[in-house]
């Protein structure tokens, strides 16, 4: 089974919280989401308020080395969400950044630049079916139990 991080802003802003749902419950078809929470303000809440600041980077760089591939909602900014792709990138894991263009945010340079993201953008959540039907069928090799 496919095993999929996919992060999105948390302390940034959580304007898209119902998008991050919406990409986590499309990924469940294809594997196993290691970061099901962030559609859930509540869930957040449950799970991360009892850790400290260092256990939470500790445990999300645990789930990105056991990911195949690294989902990101990049158009509320986030410092951790940059971190997090860097990093993976840094890991060898494919990397998808999904950018939602029918907002004012304006992305970075480096997420847009780096060689090591596949950038899509979309204007509503409903293209991001295939979007990610496409990438995972090109970036998680197909597992036979």
């Amino acid at each position: 089974m496919a095993k999929f991080y996919f992060c999105g802003s948390i302390r940034g802003g959580r304007q898209l919280a119902s998008t991050y749902e919406k990409i986590i419950k499309l990924l469940q078809v294809h594997g196993r989401v290691l970061t099901e929470h962030l559609g859930d303000d509540n869930e957040i809440q449950t799970r991360d308020r009892v850790l400290s600041d260092r256990a939470i980077h500790d445990r999300d760089l645990q789930w990105i080395r056991e990911s195949d591939v690294v989902v990101a909602e990049v158009t509320v900014p986030s410092l951790g969400v940059g971190y997090e792709i860097g990093r993976a990138i840094e890991m060898g894991k494919p990397v998808l950044c999904l950018f939602n263009n029918g907002t004012k945010s304006v992305l970075s340079a480096m997420i847009t630049g780096s060689p090591g993201v596949v950038m899509y953008d979309y204007s509503d959540p409903v293209e991001l079916t295939n979007i990610l039907k496409d990438f995972i069928s090109q970036n998680v090799p197909r597992r036979t139990s």
